[in-house]
Formats: structure tokens, sequence, C-alpha cells
């Protein structure tokens, strides 16, 4: 996110503006404020490679907490602004954050967390006053200090962390080369050629900016010299608003995004010029075959997809004709060694599953985990994997089934539940869907569906009747659901990452086997 360059070339021009307030930032604004964050990070003792952490919702002073250690050499942790004390309290320790920056609205959340935080020096409110030695407002300890850069810039990068939907946050750490912060880390420039991102470009970012993939796309279109706009929270009409407003080119979403977009009468999905939109990348989570179909359908085939786990282990990715062309496909290799292995680590036949491998395209390591690092890589260490199944075909194309650890087994038959899951986000009385493993005594587990009904929809025995007759239309008996519960929201995470855990966790209680 480094702006010096831009704040030259360009130093009246928005770097971005905030959708809701219409709020903009230049690059000469961004770039005076970034340079005075890094003098404080200075002024508190932090040196090249320490670390500090980011825990607020999207606002205007969001870029400048990342772009301020980017240019200081520093490691950022953006944390999950969603997290109870606790949560967060626990990422604070773990990443070794000697400064945790902050907003108003997410203060008490963060005072609680602190408390048991001794090594967090300083807590940052980045929108509002301070009220102690401690917490202090980012206004009042920067005004004296120089808009200029620090005398010992160095690249620093983000350090963010597994989402922890199978576990404790992992913190992922990647090797800081030693280079200027106008210089970029090889995979940056890769993403830059593969999303087309281009001088005079506008991005419209309608995720949480502490997720990889809004921080890499945000980044880089700052990087390009172009304009971001952020959407403080995503609203689908408000989205296409905003497309038709800004003349939106560049944008990246997640498939739960196109499904509520999708879901919009007719007419209000008619009512917008899209025509401006260049390419949209979506990632994150599977994304139904048929919602792919009807939003190429919709805008176009603008629509590029990528597989990359935050490690970086791999990079698969395919543009709307390659989906066409290998339905359901997330894409080919373009960055890592690819292999898909059995149990016994050994290749699956062509159009088999087992779990996804890398030679990896990016070194990285679990932060101060050493196990975790080893339990992620093959015995010999040469290839890495987050726990991804999937599968290639002839022409090597890679088709995720799911993750292994919510893999179904009833009866002693494996049964990936993303088909399923799939199959009922397209059911017009089903909002949101997660499908897993439940406990049966007879075959080990059963598969169980819990629902989101649109608005409106009446859950109840007859909706469930209804959804496991349809999933019937089209999946085997073993993988239609026994039976369909249902919940006024499930726990997605608003990148589109669906906390599965926290709904199987329920119907497995207290029990350490999932053997029955």
């Amino acid at each position: 996110m480094y702006t010096g360059h831009h704040a030259r070339l360009r130093p009246l021009q928005p770097a971005f503006i905030m959708a809701a307030t219409g709020e903009a930032v230049t690059y000469r604004e961004l770039e005076a404020r970034s340079n005075r964050l890094a003098h404080l990070f200075r002024k508190h003792g932090l040196k090249r490679r320490d670390h500090y952490s980011i825990f607020m919702e999207n606002n205007s002073r969001y870029l400048e907490a990342c772009g301020a250690g980017e240019r200081s050499g520093l490691y950022y942790t953006c944390i999950n602004s969603f997290l109870t004390p606790g949560e967060l309290a626990y990422l604070l320790v773990n990443s070794q954050s000697k400064i945790l920056i902050t907003s108003a609205a997410k203060l008490d959340i963060a005072r609680e967390a602190i408390k048991v935080c001794p090594d967090v020096k300083l807590c940052i409110v980045a929108d509002g006053p301070g009220e102690s030695e401690r917490i202090v407002g980012l206004a009042d300890v920067t005004a004296d200090l120089p808009k200029t850069p620090i005398a010992d810039e160095w690249l620093g990068t983000a350090m963010l962390y597994s989402s922890g939907t199978t576990g404790r946050p992992k913190g992922i750490l990647r090797p800081l080369p030693d280079e200027p912060p106008q210089h970029n880390l090889p995979l940056f420039d890769f993403l830059t050629k593969l999303w087309h991102y281009r001088e005079g470009m506008v991005y419209l970012s309608p995720a949480p900016l502490y997720h990889s993939a809004p921080q890499a796309a945000v980044n880089l279109t700052i990087r390009m010299g172009g304009t971001v706009i952020i959407m403080e929270t995503f609203d689908p009409e408000r989205y296409l608003q905003l497309v038709q407003q800004w003349s939106i080119t560049h944008t990246q979403l997640v498939p739960t995004m196109f499904s509520r977009m999708l879901k919009l009468p007719k007419e209000v999905r008619e009512r917008y010029d899209l025509s401006s939109l260049e390419i949209a990348i979506h990632a994150a989570a599977p994304c139904p075959a048929l919602v792919k179909d009807d939003m190429i359908k919709w805008w176009g085939p603008i629509i590029h997809e990528y597989y990359g786990a935050t490690e970086g282990l791999g990079f698969t990715a395919c543009d709307s004709k390659e989906w066409l062309s290998h339905r359901g496909t997330v894409g080919k290799v373009l960055l890592g060694d690819l292999h898909i292995l059995d149990e016994d680590m050994k290749p699956c036949p062509t159009g088999t599953p087992g779990q996804v491998w890398f030679k990896t395209g990016s070194p990285f390591e679990y932060f101060n985990d050493p196990e975790k690092t080893r339990e992620a890589r093959s015995a010999d260490g040469s290839m890495s994997t987050v726990g991804d199944v999937g599968y290639v075909d002839e022409d090597r194309f890679l088709y995720l089934t799911d993750r292994a650890t919510f893999m179904i087994i009833s009866g002693g038959v494996n049964i990936y539940p993303q088909e399923c899951e799939n199959l009922l986000i397209t059911h017009p009385k089903v909002a949101d869907a997660a499908v897993f493993g439940v406990p049966n005594p007879d075959l080990g587990e059963e598969v169980k569906a819990v629902v989101q009904p649109m608005p409106g929809v009446v859950p109840g025995p007859a909706l469930a009747e209804e959804l496991i007759a349809f999933c019937g239309q089209s999946l085997s008996r073993q993988k239609v659901p026994r039976s369909v519960d249902f919940e006024k929201e499930l726990p997605r995470l608003p990148t589109g990452k669906l906390y599965k855990r926290l709904l199987r966790d329920r119907y497995w209680g207290s029990k350490t086997s999932r053997i029955v």
C-alpha cells in the first residue's frame, strides 16, 4: 500500500472513497497520514519485523493503519472485527503485537482484551480520543510528527491468520526481503498481471478489509494509482448502485454476494448500468455452479475465479470461458506444483478425490507454531496442504469437493457435503445453507442440513420435507439430508466463509471422537 510515488504524481486524486459517507482521502493525504503513523511506530520502539495489530470495522483510517507498517518493515495483523475480547486477546498475544490500532466502535472490546495482553504497550483509537497513557487517540499522538517518510524505510507486509474454522487461528508468516517499500512481494506482482490491474482503475471493495482477498486487492489498486471505493458493509442493491455511480472497473466478491444479488427482483437488477465492469473476481468459498451460470449470463464473461489459501501454497485460476468448458472447476495451476494424494500419500487417479497438496509456490510458516507448520507439510517437508479435498480432470483443471475435516463418513461411505450445500442454495426459499455430519448410532454419521430461510419464509416441518424432496431429485440417497433444521442466520464470516464448526459442534457436544 505504498503511496510515495502516486502522492507526487497524482496528489489530489482520491486514493479511496468511503461508500456510505462519500469521504474521500487523496494520495497526498494518505501519504502524510501513513508517514506520521510510521514515525509513531519508531517513536515507540517498533523496529523492523516487529508486529502490531489492527482491529476495526471498515473505516477511513484503515488503509493508513496498513500502509504505515508496509513502509516501516513491520508485520501487521488485520483482525476479524467481529471477535470477542477473549478471541482478540489470543491473537494479540500469539502475534506478539506491541501496538493495537482500533476504532471508537470497537474500543470496548479492545479495552477488555488488552487487560490480559501486557506486551501491548499502546492502544491507538483511530477515529476518537484517548483516555489514558495506554489508550490514546491517533490524531493527538501524531499531530506533531513529520508527514515525510521515516529515515529507515523497509518493505513490510500483513501477517494474517487462518480463519480458524477448523481450530485455533494460525498466523501465516511470509519472509520479508531486504527491499524498500516501493518494491512489491513477488506474489503481488503475479496477481497484478493476473487480475488485469491498470492505471486509472476504479475498484469496488465490498468485503471486510481485515480479510486476505480485499487486503491484496486494495493494496494492489493503491500501488497502481487507482481509486478504491470501500463499502462499510455489503448490501446487494447498494453494490449495484455504486458500480453505476463510480463507473467501477474492477471488483472482487464472494459467492454469497452473488446469491444475494441474484435474488433481488428482476426490475432492481436491471435498473443499474454495469457496463463499466471489466473484471469481477471471486474466491474464498465454493460457488454453486448454478449461481455462477446465472452471474455469467447477467454480467457477461468477465467473471474470474481463483483458488488459493491465505498460506499461499499454490494458486489456480480460470476465466469465464475456461469455467464454462470445465463447469465447476476452480481453475488450472498457475503457481506451485499440484498433487492429489490419498491417505497413504499416493497419487489419486484422474477424477478421484484426494487431499490437495502443493509443492509450495510461496514460502510460509505458521508464526511461533512449528508443530502446526509440520502438520501442514508432508513428511519430507516438500509439500504443504490446508486440508482441502478435490480432484483434477483430464485437462488438469482442479475441482474442490470439500475440506477434509467436514467429510461425512456414513455407513463407510465418504460424503462431501459441498454438493448438497450448492444445491440447497439454489432453492428460492433458501438464503443460506450448511451441510455436515451428525452422530448416527448405526451409520456413524448421517447428513444434516441447517438452513437460513429467505425473509418471509416460515420454517418448519413442511419446509424441511420440501427441501429434502428437492435434494432427492438431484442427489443420490446417501447424500440427501435425513433432517433439516433452521436458523435465523448462519454463522458465516463477512468474508463469505462459513463457520460450520460452530453449527456442527452443537450436535457432537463434548464427544472427542467422531466414531459412534
